[in-house]
């Protein structure tokens, strides 16, 4: 049986394709355990339910949620971001619902700031600047979770970049605004409290949010897991699509140590569809009986 516990849709935040399509190819794929783990949204969550049943998979709710995360002997105590995932919650869960819905509205106010600078950028290039029209269809554009990814999609297609990466490299990450901030502990709260588990998310990704941004050495990991993490989290994603064996070995020995669960996914946004590719051990799953 395949397993993958870390796929995003465009229904709920940056993925490429609908959760029907998602499913139809997890199904060639035979994977046989699947999460929809979309960015601060739960809205695939029920179609994806509806679907894991006639396909006769095993699904497990699921969430990403953004943390800021400090440790006092890293960055003299700033904060980073970390993702970490939710799994196998009530997805009525009303203190959820409520933090969700306030994450949505901030991420179009913050979706309009970005919008604010890229205009002061395109003033200094010569680059026509985007209206209120532009900024509802990005919006439009989005059918879950507003993100940088949605405007990066809508500057590709007025052909002011090229690509994604080219997004990022000339204006995103220049005119970037600050996401929500959201501790550990609340996360934690928030999920655990509608009877769920929470994974820290691709901690060793060396071209992601991980713990790499406080120190690149992966041995020294789960020193800082320890001290700051394990009264707020249940489990690791040790198998990630940009994990090497190293950071793999690392993650699951620890797992085993503290009594985490250790989970796995491909991270799938469908571009391309990798959902599936990663060798996750079976007893994965029975982690979640």
């Amino acid at each position: 049986m395949n397993i993958d516990l870390h796929i995003h849709s465009k229904n709920g935040s940056d993925g490429r394709w609908d959760i029907e399509d998602i499913f139809a190819e997890a199904d060639s794929r035979s994977i046989g355990l699947i999460s929809i783990t979309d960015h601060d949204s739960l809205a695939a969550q029920d179609k994806a339910i509806e679907l894991a049943r006639a396909y006769r998979m095993r699904y497990l709710t699921g969430i990403e949620l953004n943390v800021t995360f400090s440790h006092p002997a890293y960055r003299s105590g700033k904060g980073v971001p970390l993702d970490f995932l939710g799994y196998g919650f009530d997805i009525r869960n009303t203190p959820l619902i409520q933090k969700l819905e306030e994450l949505r509205r901030y991420r179009v106010l913050r979706a309009a700031e970005i919008m604010q600078n890229l205009n002061a950028e395109f003033r200094e290039q010569g680059i026509p600047e985007l209206t209120g029209e532009d900024m509802e269809a990005i919006e439009a554009s989005a059918d879950g979770s507003l993100a940088r990814p949605h405007i990066a999609a809508y500057l590709i297609g007025k052909g002011i970049v090229s690509d994604k990466q080219e997004a990022f490299d000339r204006f995103l990450v220049k005119c970037d605004v600050p996401k929500m901030p959201l501790k550990l502990e609340e996360a934690s709260s928030l999920i655990r409290g509608a009877g769920g588990r929470l994974v820290l998310a691709h901690g060793g990704d060396p071209k992601g949010t991980s713990l790499i941004a406080l120190d690149p050495d992966i041995t020294r990991h789960p020193a800082i897991i320890r001290d700051t993490m394990l009264e707020y989290i249940d489990g690791i994603e040790c198998w990630h699509i940009r994990h090497n064996r190293i950071t793999t070995r690392t993650y699951a020995a620890f797992t085993r140590e503290e009594g985490l669960i250790a989970t796995g996914g491909s991270d799938c946004h469908q571009g391309p569809p990798i959902m599936g590719s990663l060798q996750i051990p079976p007893w994965v799953a029975d982690q979640f009986a």
